[in-house]
């Protein structure tokens, strides 16, 4: 007797998109390997001002990820919630809900670069922008940085990627916990279920909290999480306030 896996049941974007996450990702692990090639240079989110941008990174960003444990997190989160809010809200406007909450969040974390690059840039002389502007993305490429320590924070801010599939995701979290609010949760280390409703609360809050305390070595996007959450809820009030959810597409 056949019996089906739990993989095979997934709805149709739900179930692709896992499987051109984890594409992507072994794309990028074997070209990285391989051939020194780093995808993150060119199909992840740079400050639009960054000799690296190009305005199609503000969605092939969200297919490229850092590690396999970043990989596995987002993915984890899209097998457990995606799938029963693919069947709810049907599979065509599931997948615009998924690429807007990402695109979304890209264009949050651009509005954060911008106030944060503003900030680091606010001491510098125009030669020292204009050093990092034009040999700063080579400096990185070789695994340094500038000494100055303002030259350095604006040269990663200028340079380096966003990559990940997490402002989508949250975006997912945050249409769970107002569809099914009461629904109970077993999250890792709580012993007692916890209402979705909550649960999104908590996240929300805990990257607001991150966000703005900017720790030294924190290279999470907090903001862009925030950010799809709130394109999230967008999405959702209007969707009920028109009456959406009666209508699949």
């Amino acid at each position: 007797m056949y019996r089906q896996s739990i993989f095979s049941n997934l709805p149709p974007v739900t179930k692709n998109l896992l499987i051109v996450n984890l594409l992507i990702w072994v794309a990028t692990w074997l070209l990285g390997r391989k051939v020194g090639l780093d995808i993150a240079d060119f199909g992840g989110l740079h400050y639009f001002s960054s000799p690296l941008f190009n305005p199609a990174q503000l969605f092939t960003y969200m297919f490229i990820h850092a590690s396999f444990m970043h990989l596995f997190m987002n993915m984890f989160a899209l097998f457990m919630f995606g799938g029963l809010l693919e069947r709810t809200l049907g599979s065509a406007r599931f997948l615009f809900y998924y690429v807007s909450c990402g695109v979304g969040a890209a264009l949050i974390q651009e509005g954060v670069y911008a106030i944060m690059i503003n900030n680091a840039t606010s001491h510098l002389t125009p030669a020292m922008i204009d050093e990092v502007m034009k040999n700063g993305a080579a400096t990185i490429a070789q695994g340094m940085n500038y000494i100055d320590p303002s030259l350095g924070n604006f040269n990663i801010l200028m340079h380096n990627a966003t990559v990940g599939a997490s402002g989508a995701i949250y975006g997912i979290l945050l249409a769970f916990g107002m569809i099914w609010p009461n629904m109970p949760l077993y999250l890792m280390f709580i012993p007692v279920p916890v209402k979705a409703k909550w649960m999104v609360a908590g996240y929300a809050g805990i990257e607001l909290l991150l966000g703005l305390k900017n720790s030294m070595g924190d290279n999470v996007a907090h903001f862009a999480h925030l950010g799809g959450m709130l394109i999230g809820l967008i999405m959702i009030l209007y969707w009920k306030r028109h009456g959406f959810f009666s209508n699949r597409w």
